[in-house]
């Protein structure tokens, strides 16, 4: 993130600072807060959803959600996309294909204000847990791995400044962050990394994704939609995730931290390395 995109999703707030080493004391400070915008995404006129998110790269979350979220096969298929703000927040309109417009419209789903679960809208059991698509899981050294999380706090601009942000980045083989997208839901991060991602066009089958959360259900369905093949979380997996990774014969590891990380569903034509 830029620094100019660092400044758009900060606030400054004054805060008291109470301190208690050797007795209790009071004084004042500027503090560094992470922006939470109320963000609309707008397909052919009609509203679909409405997201918490940092106000930042909001075209790539807009394509992102839209990938992740089965709205768009792919990203031709977006023929326009503008971004409009008000006083009460953001709204994204897309124009998009009328086939899948159409399709939009027969899902009548609708995923009002949240940072956090998925399913919020869902109508139906059925359609909670949605087919996983098939991916083919590159092979992921664990020094790749390693080499990641030394680099990742370098790439958080917003996290260092605020503490209250999650990111996302691609790693290439060698474990280098090729991009990363910073927000305040881990969500949107990963939807703002995939949206990225499909603008530029970026070879998939060589890398994996990481993000600053724990690896749930969504997180392994967003990226087995996305074509991503490998994701590590530095948190822990969600029994449901490794269930997905399993069907989609994604590579999931978790628990990654400086020297140690776990490998929850490594498929078995993929070679993991250990240098």
């Amino acid at each position: 993130m830029s620094d100019h995109h660092t400044r758009d999703a900060l606030a400054r707030l004054p805060v008291e600072v109470h301190r208690g080493a050797n007795g209790w004391y009071t004084d004042t400070k500027e503090d560094l807060l992470a922006l939470e915008r109320p963000v609309a995404l707008v397909y052919n006129g009609i509203s679909h959803a409405v997201m918490m998110a940092s106000p930042t790269d909001l075209e790539e979350f807009a394509l992102g959600f839209s990938l992740s979220e089965g709205i768009l096969a792919d990203v031709t298929e977006c023929y326009d996309l503008d971004i409009h703000a008000a006083p009460q927040g953001l709204t994204v309109h897309l124009t998009i294909a009328s086939q899948r417009m159409a399709e939009l419209k027969q899902r009548r789903r609708s995923l009002t204000g949240r940072t956090g679960c998925g399913l919020c809208g869902t109508e139906a059991l059925e359609q909670a847990i949605r087919p996983i698509p098939h991916v083919v899981a590159p092979p992921v050294s664990d020094g790749a791995i390693q080499r990641a999380l030394r680099e990742l706090s370098a790439h958080q601009p917003l996290q260092g400044a605020t503490g209250a942000s999650h990111g996302a980045a691609w790693c290439d083989a060698q474990g280098r962050i090729q991009r990363l997208r910073e927000d305040v839901g881990r969500h949107n991060a990963l939807d703002k990394l995939i949206g990225a991602l499909a603008r530029e066009a970026l070879p998939l089958d060589e890398g994996f994704a990481l993000v600053t959360s724990r690896a749930s259900y969504e997180m392994v369905h967003k990226c087995a939609s996305a074509g991503i093949g490998a994701l590590v979380a530095v948190s822990a997996a969600t029994a449901l995730a490794v269930e997905q990774a399993q069907a989609s014969g994604l590579l999931l590891a978790g628990f990654a931290r400086p020297g140690r990380h776990l490998i929850y569903h490594r498929p078995t034509s993929t070679a993991m390395a250990h240098g």
